[in-house]
């Protein structure tokens, strides 16, 4: 095990279910988002979103608009003053084409097509109504159908890699039984509770931001290429955000019309999505067409796992789902392949949302393990032990750790799946309702990103430390607070957090449920750096009890030095502070993991979710009655904020199993339910019994912390465990989601 990877020894503070210490400040609005910022001299932005998917504009009638009273100014293409960096250009890693009125070409409904500004909301968005656009349209491809599939040629971000491992060919020949099964999963789009949202203000060549990211310093480097000034000359404030799922880590274009707008009337610039517009320009999940091929032995083992996908993209921009990726480290297969293909169609461009990929692609893949094992006449969890993979298929390498094995053991148990009959259709309950029962499993991958961070140890034993870490909700300002608390031996109540600031040190990207480990990592090494400087002093100061221990490892535990393993020499750190003149001490941290881990190691968070369902045999109505998901991701810091952010994702995965999907147009490419009436997500009264297990797991390879991740895995499993149970009440499977009421009456 490398050097620099080690476990390392926790206090009191991590493990322990603290509320969040953001929590009274949002429940009684002191929490100050970025729309909530109205400096002086304000002018709101309004941009109008095309109402055709293809073709042109011929005509605004910026006359009315302009008449308006209140509107100040309106930027069409034919006015819009030059930015600096190229339109087409990905400035970051994580970055898209924008649309920033370079043209009149219309490439998707919702772009931003023109941009008003007024003295109030109210006259920029009567401006922006009065323009009433006219267009040449040309013909729309909105449905995978429409498109001609094609390789994807893998490239990084946006272009997935697929896998090959051993002859599939002849695992295919070999099978005793085999299936072969299409799945489909429909568009869906963000809709985080605060809308997007951006308050520009310059200052010479200096620009100030308030706006939602969860990549603050990458974001600095993004809008800085496009002005033609130095990234440390933005500054990007975002205390606040109020839910991201990745939507909020990638700079999109109307925030960029928005900052130039700034730049050209010298006026603050706020501008703020409507629900509507959250349909246009910020990215979706696309919608995937999945095929899988499974065969298995006279024992149950696979013999060939064959998953292709098919993925939808924009016209002019690449990010297509890695659905097929959900195959790849999962089950013990003979030959395994994975393949992405993809479609260009007259939309937006897609983006990662919530477990991209995985929620999609294991959404099919255990749909089909369940097919496979009815067909084998095997129980679901039987077949899914008997292909268990000890160690990552395809590359063979160890798993830094997995108790995905406790993971079904303990989830079932609690469900109580072995009075589970094998066959459908044969479980009612006293009121006559279909009972199903269903499960699937949760992989999801444990990133880290770079990331830094300061600590400050001030002489009268308090702490303050400070990383530009983003908090959409997950409890970041808590569960970090906690892990620096840990390092720097001191009662959580002591350390000061301080975050949500780009001139703050870099926290590297809230995303991919890496945030924990990344930023974590960084705040325990800064820690770790003061309380190293701190045993400095004392092993050299002559008044210390410390003194001469210099080769001694010290300990820090209730603002006390110690030497380990001897409790009976110690010091509290303002004694050692001030004798030492009184200065605070300052230190520093990164957060990475080391590339041969990486090399050596498969790193993932594992999970089992189990679902029952309940169904009116005449009507169809369907009602998931009770979700236990039991989840090992590592070392959990908070297990209160662990277990809310498995409940939401499990939430978000009934949302995919049986409501979400957007609705195109055929013939103008507009979506016709973009808004929170005809886009159903959950209400309170679709989640009856939820219910969450943390697996014990100790990695001591994945990050100093052991911390894996919990954001993003609550929905991986959940949706094939909801579509196996309705198929388990039924005995009809359907194969594309959501699951809707016409699809079993018509089965």
């Amino acid at each position: 095990m490398p050097d620099t990877v080690q476990p390392i020894r926790f206090g009191s503070n991590s493990g322990q279910p603290v509320s969040r210490r953001d929590g009274i400040a949002k429940v009684t609005g002191a929490a100050t988002f970025s729309a909530d910022n109205s400096p002086a001299n304000l002018l709101h932005a309004v941009y109008l979103p095309a109402t055709i998917a293809r073709g042109r504009v011929t005509h605004f009638d910026t006359a009315a608009a302009q008449a308006h009273p209140g509107v100040t100014h309106v930027i069409t293409p034919a006015n819009r003053p030059d930015v600096q960096g190229d339109p087409e250009a990905k400035p970051t890693l994580f970055s898209f084409r924008v649309e920033i009125l370079q043209d009149d070409s219309v490439r998707y409904a919702g772009q931003p097509i023109a941009l008003v500004l007024g003295e109030t909301l109210e006259a920029a968005t009567e401006g922006a109504r009065l323009l009433a656009p006219q267009y040449a349209a040309e013909p729309v491809a909105t449905d995978l159908d429409d498109g001609a599939p094609f390789d994807i040629e893998p490239g990084g971000f946006g272009r997935p890699q697929g896998m090959v491992h051993g002859d599939i060919d002849a695992g295919h020949a070999a099978a005793r039984q085999a299936i072969d099964v299409t799945y489909e999963t429909p568009a869906q789009y963000h809709n985080a509770m605060e809308t997007h949202a951006i308050v520009a203000e310059w200052d010479g060549d200096r620009l100030t931001l308030d706006v939602p990211s969860q990549a603050l310093n990458m974001s600095c480097a993004a809008y800085a290429y496009f002005f033609g000034i130095p990234a440390e000359n933005v500054t990007v404030r975002s205390p606040y955000l109020g839910g991201g799922f990745g939507s909020k880590a990638i700079p999109i274009g109307p925030n960029i019309l928005a900052i130039l707008a700034a730049r050209m009337t010298g006026r603050p610039v706020k501008l703020m999505l409507t629900r509507q517009q959250m349909f246009g320009p910020t990215g979706h999940r696309p919608a995937t067409r999945q095929r899988l091929r499974m065969g298995i032995d006279a024992t149950g083992a696979l013999t060939a796992l064959d998953h292709e996908s098919l993925s939808a993209s924009s016209r002019f921009d690449d990010f297509f789902e890695p659905a097929s990726n959900a195959s790849q480290g999962l089950y013990a297969a003979g030959a395994l392949r994975s393949v992405h293909k993809g479609v260009r169609l007259d939309i937006g461009t897609p983006g990662p949302m919530r477990a991209p990929g995985e929620a999609s692609g294991a959404a099919a893949l255990e749909c089909a393990m369940d097919e496979m094992a009815h067909a084998a006449g095997m129980d679901p969890l039987e077949f899914r032990l008997r292909n268990y993979a000890e160690t990552e298929p395809g590359t063979g390498k160890p798993f830094s750790s997995k108790a995905l094995r406790d993971c079904y053991l303990q989830g079932a148990e609690r469900f109580g799946w072995d009075g589970r009959p094998l066959d459908p259709g044969q479980m009612r309950d006293e009121a006559g309702l279909l009972v199903g029962w269903g499960m699937g499993t949760a992989l999801f991958p444990c990133p880290m990103f770079a990331a830094e961070a300061r600590a400050t140890l001030r002489p009268d034993g308090t702490a303050l430390v400070e990383t530009s870490a983003a908090d959409m909700g997950q409890g970041a300002w808590t569960s970090l607070a906690q892990i620096a608390a840990d390092s720097l031996g001191l009662p959580l109540d002591k350390v000061a957090f301080n975050a949500g600031h780009s001139s703050l040190p870099d926290g590297g990207v809230a995303g991919g449920s890496g945030h924990t480990a990344t930023a974590g990592t960084a705040l325990h090494e800064a820690g770790c750096d003061v309380i190293r400087q701190l045993g400095e002093i004392a092993a050299t100061d002559p008044a210390s009890p410390l003194h001469g221990a210099g080769n001694a490892r010290f300990v820090a535990r209730d603002g006390h030095l110690f030497i380990e393993g001897d409790d009976s020499r110690s010091e509290p750190f303002t004694d050692i502070l001030a004798r030492a003149g009184g200065a605070a001490l300052t230190g520093s941290g990164k957060g990475v993991r080391p590339p041969e881990v990486g090399q050596e190691f498969a790193m993932s968070s594992h999970g089992a979710v189990f679902a029952e369902v309940r169904i009116d045999p005449e009507l169809c109505q369907m009602r998931v009655t009770r979700l236990v998901g039991a989840f090992a991701a590592g070392r959990i810091i908070n297990p209160k904020l662990a277990e809310s952010q498995l409940m939401g994702g499990m939430i978000w995965g009934t949302s995919f199993a049986l409501h979400e999907k957007v609705t195109h147009d055929r013939t103008t490419g507009r979506i016709v339910n973009a808004d929170l009436a005809g886009y159903h997500v959950p209400v309170n009264a679709d989640v009856l019994g939820l219910e969450v297990i943390t697996v014990h797991e100790d990695d001591l390879h994945v990050n100093v912390l052991g911390v894996k991740g919990v954001g993003e895995i609550g929905i991986v499993g959940t949706v094939g465990a909801i579509g196996n149970a309705i198929w388990h009440a039924t005995g009809k499977r359907i194969r594309r989601f959501p699951i809707r009421i016409e699809d079993l009456l018509t089965a």
